[in-house]
């Protein structure tokens, strides 16, 4: 589930928690800016800010400022000098906010919890003032807001807006306010999760939905076969639609976000499910099979018009990266791995080796 979900189910149990969030990490760090983690007062732990000492000491300060309802801020060096040592060696910093006021936000996460659930984007403004105390103050603010003219904050400039949407990488930026508090605001961006459109519900495709909902992916997956979209054949979070598959790709919305897998049972309902999404505005399509199988429909493809060379030789096929794969999660794996490639670096790396035909 979406933090920003957890955060609003936890302020509506009136139980005290802290949320936890890295304001900034700079050289090797265990997590990166902008991961949150929630601590009970109890100091038990949903997610993670790095683990190890680190993270012992920010559950800790979790529970005191439970009882206290004062937020703090942490400091880490990560400079210890031998790994048996207690202390981390990584050689980076980090600074953590560890916050107990969440509630006094809901506002702010009940509508970044919308916007996630409904495909919006926009920003989480995390004010956090360090003077006498650490004080904090947390608001949302849509996209179509913060582009239109004349917006502006007290802190954060308008470029820093764009370049946070743009890239999706949280910002944390610095200032200073009269009497001397320092003022640090974490920019986040709030950003649809990347779409993962499965055809085929058989060994594959469910073990490459398991896969990708552990990395963050919104999977869905079409069969046409009831049996096969049957969601308790699936892990929970990925959602199944029963139908005709190239109909039902066709229809789909779809992104720059957006990755197609095309593992179906067989070649002329890969080619189907492939000529429904070809030509359509997504990041990656992939489709599964021999190398013959690929020639043929490439062929196939070439010959009727329905794609150009270029456009044909754009999917990924045979899908996956090169990892010697055997077994249907080590396939998976190979797949969900060539996908985090693109999305990550832009690239797709090298190629799988002929899987043959199903």
């Amino acid at each position: 589930m979406d933090i920003h979900s957890r955060i609003v189910g936890l302020i509506d149990s009136g139980d005290p928690f802290c949320v936890v969030a890295v304001l900034s990490a700079e050289g090797s760090t265990p997590r990166e800016a902008g991961v949150k983690a929630l601590v009970d007062a109890e100091g038990r732990i949903l997610g993670t800010v790095g683990g190890g000492v680190l993270e012992a000491q920010a559950q800790r300060a979790a529970v005191g400022a439970c009882r206290s309802g004062q937020a703090v801020v942490l400091e880490f060096a990560m400079s210890g000098e031998a790994a048996a040592d207690c202390e981390p060696i990584c050689g980076g910093s980090m600074c953590l906010l560890v916050d107990p006021t969440a509630r006094k936000d809901a506002p702010a996460y009940s509508a970044a919890a919308a916007a996630a659930s409904e495909r919006r984007r926009g920003l989480l403004l995390t004010v956090v003032s360090q003077g006498a105390t650490v004080d904090t103050e947390v608001t949302w603010h849509p996209e179509q807001e913060t582009m239109a003219p004349g917006w502006g904050h007290p802190f954060v400039d308008s470029e820093t807006v764009r370049s946070c949407l743009s890239d999706g990488g949280p910002r944390l930026v610095a200032a200073t306010e009269a009497q001397g508090s320092s003022v640090q605001v974490l920019v986040e961006p709030v950003i649809p999760r990347a779409r993962l459109l499965i055809a085929g519900g058989g060994h594959i495709g469910q073990a490459l939905a398991a896969q990708a909902v552990l990395v963050g992916f919104e999977v869905t997956v079409i069969d046409d076969r009831p049996e096969f979209a049957d969601p308790a054949r699936f892990a929970p979070g990925v959602r199944t639609h029963c139908g005709d598959i190239a109909e039902a790709l066709a229809r789909c919305d779809v992104d720059g976000d957006t990755y197609v897998v095309i593992v179906t049972r067989g070649h002329e309902h890969d080619a189907d499910a492939l000529r429904a999404c070809l030509h359509r505005p997504v990041a990656y399509i992939g489709m599964i099979g021999s190398r013959r199988k690929v020639a043929l429909v490439r062929q196939s493809f070439i010959e009727s018009g329905v794609a150009t060379p270029e456009e044909f030789d754009a999917v990924q096929a045979p899908i996956g990266l090169d990892i010697g794969a055997e077994t249907v999660p080590e396939i998976a794996t190979s797949i969900l791995a060539q996908i985090i490639t693109v999305r990550r670096k832009g690239s797709v790396g090298r190629g799988a080796r002929d899987m043959g035909d199903r």
